[in-house]
């Protein structure tokens, strides 16, 4: 009957807890939705209708997304990671959030009008009251006999109740602080009983003189007063399965000199030296040799287990060890940034610092999240710390100025037969340009045909007479003064361009039952520029490595007349030099020069001096180009 009631006591409490827990759960989803309602009348996006599908994605990605369609505030913490494989159809935001808490098991605080969504964490459980194991140990005083029936008995409370009933005093060292002990003994004596449970469970017990009953491993020399049999102990002596190891321990700062040693032996004979606790995830194995004097414990583990597949963490005063991926040894820790941004940082870190770690951007937060064990973790940031350093700007004045010179001189005399009669004019002065059309012409020969016997007659109505004489010069000089500014490092680029078009006439015939012809005008562009591209870089001494590209086209004239694509000329140079901070540098050598004399005449007549001018037509032109380019850099802290 007492069973039956006991086990239907455990069902009740049972179902009564699962209960609990259950209306916790969804207390706390009833608050979460509450929250939500609220802040959706100053929110309008958590009222909006969403149609979402997605297969795979990151919960932070999911969230992210959701934010920024919606207008919504969000904080999302670095360590969710979970994968979201759903399909919204016509449901409001407030629901999709609500069920990503109830499905992801997240929690979500309201600052304002912003969501901070991390994982939940279920308040501590209150631990399980157990009954005492009650000790199986009799002694009767009367003729000191002792019985003892251990099973898996802690031996803190076998000596315990050991000195209770028997008022004998057994002490047990500190190192046997966690001993199970197992024994079974029945009316023994006193002192013989102790040796058989001794002896069973690899220890030793020395009585002493006081009354005393020491408790000690078998294989570690006692530590109690001498005997008479005894040698004393030095208070610096090592323990004996140590005692080949060149150890000393002075002011807890350890001097240690091993080669090729089991690292789990040094280990072992530092900790018990030290009388630090530490606690083994995984069996220690493979050698070490090392040599340190005077460091303290955690420096010592550090060294120890460097370059190996161990690690350790301090917990309280407890030292855990083991595998550097196990879980109770991993660290994470976001390592901020304060004169550089984060962005390609990752890239520059070598990859044996990155060994064994999980590193990401946080950008958010101008930060890198590292997750892994805490000495990598701690090498990592060392070198962070090193190269998160002021990048300079600099600024750089640029002057660019561009001369154009020009000179032309055309002379000679024209005639010839037009498709029509050409009137009279054109300019005398300051230059001479003047067509003479048939009717003044023939005006002239008619008084020149009145002097004595000459008669010249007169010319056709499309005769004309071109005379020309006139001489060109231009002088242009074009000053630019940008300003640019840029990361040491990273290039700075400025470009002044035009874009001219030409016409590009496509046909097409398409054959069908009869033959169609399309034609299309395609207008195609041309670029001329003038582009200049610097990438700097400063030294520790503030100067300044340069490397400059500076190129220069422009159009000419249409070889093929109106509508056909326009020349181009262009000129560029490289420059690699290096200038003092504030120094102003001239780079130029971009000139040009054309020159053209060509002419057309009389054979022969217009070749002799004098003559030459009435029987020919020559144009000359020279044109000549110098750009140069002043270049002052200023680093900017």
């Amino acid at each position: 009957m007492n069973i039956h009631f006991l086990k239907l006591f455990f069902c009740l409490v049972f179902v009564f807890t699962t209960a609990l827990i259950y209306g916790q759960e969804e207390q706390r989803f009833v608050v979460i939705e509450s929250k939500l309602k609220e802040l959706s009348a100053t929110t309008p996006g958590l009222n909006e209708k969403v149609e979402l599908s997605v297969n795979g994605v990151s919960i932070q990605e999911f969230v992210r997304g959701i934010a920024t369609t919606n207008n919504l505030n969000v904080n999302i913490d670095a360590g969710l990671n979970q994968k979201v494989v759903n399909n919204f159809y016509n449901v409001t935001v407030l629901d999709v959030i609500l069920f990503l808490c109830k499905k992801y098991d997240l929690e979500i605080s309201f600052i304002g009008n912003i969501m901070s969504f991390t994982q939940f964490i279920p308040p501590p459980s209150a631990p399980p009251v157990h009954a005492p194991k009650t000790i199986k140990i009799t002694y009767n005083n009367s003729g000191d006999l002792l019985t003892m029936d251990l099973q898996n008995d802690s031996l803190a409370l076998v000596t315990k109740e050991l000195t209770k009933i028997s008022g004998k005093n057994v002490v047990f060292s500190p190192d046997l602080g966690s001993k199970i002990v197992s024994v079974y003994i029945q009316n023994m004596s006193f002192k013989t009983a102790l040796d058989k449970f001794a002896f069973a469970n690899s220890l030793k017990i020395t009585p002493t003189e006081d009354n005393f009953y020491l408790v000690e491993k078998a294989d570690v020399v006692s530590t109690n007063q001498p005997t008479a049999n005894s040698k004393p102990k030095s208070s610096s002596a090592i323990a004996a399965p140590f005692k080949d190891l060149n150890l000393k321990i002075e002011n807890q700062l350890i001097t240690l000199d091993v080669v090729n040693t089991p690292i789990a032996d040094v280990l072992s004979a530092v900790s018990v030296e030290l009388k630090n606790n530490y606690f083994l995830f995984t069996e220690i194995k493979g050698n070490t040799s090392l040599k340190v004097e005077k460091v303290n414990y955690d420096n010592f583990m550090t060294l120890l287990f460097n370059s190996t597949d161990y690690t350790f963490k301090k917990d309280k005063d407890v030292y855990l060890i083991g595998d550097r991926s196990i879980e109770g040894l991993r660290s994470t820790k976001v390592i901020s940034l304060k004169y550089r941004t984060v962005e390609k940082v990752i890239d520059f870190i070598p990859a044996e610092l990155k060994k064994g770690l999980e590193v990401k951007n946080f950008n958010d937060q101008n930060s890198l999240i590292a997750c892994g064990s805490q000495p990598r973790i701690d090498e990592l940031e060392a070198f962070i710390r090193d190269i998160d350093r002021v990048v300079p700007v600099i600024s750089i004045e640029v002057m660019i100025v561009d001369v154009n010179r020009s000179h032309s001189v055309a002379s000679g005399i024209k005639a010839g037969l037009g498709t029509a009669p050409t009137p009279t004019g054109g300019d005398l002065y300051p230059e001479l340009n003047f067509n003479l059309g048939a009717g003044a012409i023939n005006s002239v020969i008619s008084g020149i045909n009145g002097l004595g016997i000459v008669n010249l007659g007169k010319v056709t109505p499309r005769f004309y007479l071109n005379l020309q004489l006139m001489e060109q010069n231009g002088d242009v000089k074009i000053n630019s003064t940008p300003l640019l500014s840029t990361l040491n490092g990273n290039k700075a680029t400025m470009s002044i361009g035009e874009t001219r078009y030409y016409q590009e006439n496509n046909t097409n015939v398409i054959t069908t039952q009869s033959t169609t012809t399309v034609q299309s005008i395609i207008y195609k562009p041309l670029q001329a520029e003038f582009s200049m591209t610097i990438n700097p870089t400063v030294s520790a001494d503030e100067q300044i490595t340069l490397d400059i590209s500076v190129k220069q086209s422009s159009f000419t004239n249409q070889s093929g007349g109106k509508g056909s694509p326009f020349n181009t000329s262009s000129r560029d140079f490289q420059s690699l030099i290096r200038v003092k901070n504030q120094e102003m540098i001239m780079l130029g050598g971009l000139d040009s020069e054309t020159k053209n004399d060509t002419g057309s005449g009389v054979p022969l007549l217009s070749r002799i001096p004098v003559l030459r001018w009435f029987f020919s037509s020559r144009t000359k032109t020279k044109n000549k180009s110098k750009l140069t380019v002043f270049i002052k850099p200023t680093v900017i802290y």
